[in-house]
């Protein structure tokens, strides 16, 4: 037997004992989380230096604010949100108790991500353990400090049958995929997404599958293009650019290229001054594969600012690209990285066909006064999510549902869609053994006359008489 499996095994008979169900457990667990986080920050951002080279500061910003304030969230609303939730009756069971049970799943697997290998590996856990379920954590192998800081002291704030974490790289996750779960919550490339969901449906599992793709940004040529340069820089860069709602490319017209290209020049300079390579706010890339990667994403197209880079240090500058088509290499699949390709089109008409003519999107940027302009994008193109006038900051709003549609992934969480994404909520539907008389009306034989009363009761349901019609019969048809 693997060590893969056991660890399944333990993981559901843990759960199996039904004391995950108790909201003060939940709670208990929730609250050694937040405080793993907060006693263990040092820890966090020793390791996310190791594997990213980000700043303590960037680390705080990216990975553990956000993580503390969904454990907080979900504390303070677990009550809320695991309560029964009524719904409406129908004409059958106006007398009756209807509601909605949130229930846990069982034992769910959890495959993180390394680019943000905190956040997006811990957050979808905060869902697990408020829905009630068990859970196996799979940080990547990439990102390999972080994992190995993940295995040896998340166990000592989380019970380790309930909440294991367990490492290795693609035999260790193809194993764990083996074993039968109640859900499977996947975070990184759509092309390894497919292979999840694949091995996933073998035990007809469901699946959460938060991928990425080509985001792309508008500029509307009468927008503050200053201050849409400077949100569209911050965006792109941002931890390197490898960051799933990055914005991939820029859609403008010609006439503003130069400035687009002159603004963003500043702002790169602004940012991360004149030699970003020492720049501790300035990370790199992940590994030399993914240098390697992106560094030939840039064939074929010309660079316009930046394109420094340093393969010792997997290390390339903020770069941004001209002269770009639909059919460049860069194009051709996600950057993930700090390449930036500017596409000129002759205005919003084009940008949605050239949007549309592509896989869906997790996130589509569009910059502008015009409310109309804006409405139309939302209307005409489909996407993961929209933002306008901004970069990235869709994600902090834990009452917004985050994740992508078609290529860019399904199911969604943050806040309460966590918890629901991540339960079972049951119909449940309890019916009084009286007012036969009523119910009467749907046993066989079938006749005209019965009917007629049916259409009756359904017209005075349909004007919101039935709470009196209901008052009436419970008084003169007394239990």
């Amino acid at each position: 037997m693997s060590r893969e499996q056991l660890v399944v095994q333990r993981a559901r008979k843990s759960f199996q004992t039904g004391k995950t169900k108790l909201l003060e457990h939940r709670i208990h667990h929730l609250r050694n989380l937040l405080r793993f986080v907060t006693e263990r920050r040092k820890d966090i951002a020793e390791s996310v230096k190791k594997d990213l080279g980000k700043s303590e500061h960037g680390t705080e910003l990216f990975e553990t604010l956000g993580l503390e304030g969904e454990i907080k969230l979900a504390i303070d609303k677990l009550a809320e949100w695991a309560a029964p939730r009524p719904v409406e009756k129908s004409l059958l069971t106006i007398s009756d108790e209807v509601f909605v049970h949130p229930e846990p799943l069982g034992v769910v697997l959890i495959i993180g991500a390394w680019n943000y290998p905190w956040a997006v590996t811990l957050q979808p856990l905060v869902g697990a353990i408020a829905a009630g379920n068990a859970a196996v954590i799979k940080p990547s192998e990439v990102s390999c400090h972080s994992a190995k800081v993940m295995e040896e002291l998340l166990p000592q704030y989380l019970d380790k049958d309930l909440y294991p974490v367990v490492t290795g790289g693609v035999p260790e996750t193809q194993e764990l995929l083996k074993q039968r779960f109640d859900h499977v919550f996947y975070t990184g490339s759509s092309t390894v997404g497919k292979l999840v969901m694949e091995a996933a449906a073998r035990n007809l599992t469901p699946v959460t599958l938060e991928l990425g793709g080509k985001s792309p940004c508008y500029i509307d040529k009468n927008c503050d293009i200053t201050v849409a340069c400077r949100r569209i820089t911050w965006g792109k860069f941002v931890n390197c650019g490898q960051t799933c709602i990055a914005p991939d490319y820029i859609l403008c017209e010609p006439s503003i290229r130069s400035r687009v290209l002159e603004e963003i020049k500043n702002c790169i300079k602004e940012f991360y001054t004149d030699d970003p390579k020492t720049f501790e706010d300035y990370g790199r890339i992940i590994n030399k594969q993914h240098f390697k990667r992106i560094m030939a994403l840039m064939e074929g197209s010309a660079v316009a600012i930046g394109g420094d880079s340093d393969e010792s240090q997997c290390y390339i500058a903020p770069t941004v690209l001209k002269d770009v088509t639909g059919e460049s290499k860069v194009m051709k699949e996600e950057i993930f990285g700090p390449l930036l390709p500017i596409i000129t089109v002759s205005g919003v008409e084009e940008a949605i066909q050239f949007i549309n003519e592509r896989e869906k999107a997790l996130v589509i940027y569009v910059f502008s006064h015009d409310n109309k302009l804006i409405k139309r994008v939302i209307a005409e193109t489909s996407s993961g999510a929209l933002l306008a006038n901004d970069c990235l900051v869709h994600f902090t709003v834990s009452s917004l549902p985050f994740g992508g549609v078609g290529n860019s992934g399904m199911g969604c969480y943050h806040g309460r869609y966590s918890f629901d994404q991540l339960s079972h909520l049951r119909s449940c539907l309890i019916k009084q053994l009286k007012l036969e008389g009523v119910n009467s009306m749907r046993y066989p034989p079938h006749t005209a006359k019965k009917l007629s009363w049916v259409c009756v009761a359904w017209v005075i349901v349909v004007h919101g008489l039935a709470a009196d019609l209901l008052a009436a019969i419970n008084v003169n048809c007394p239990p």
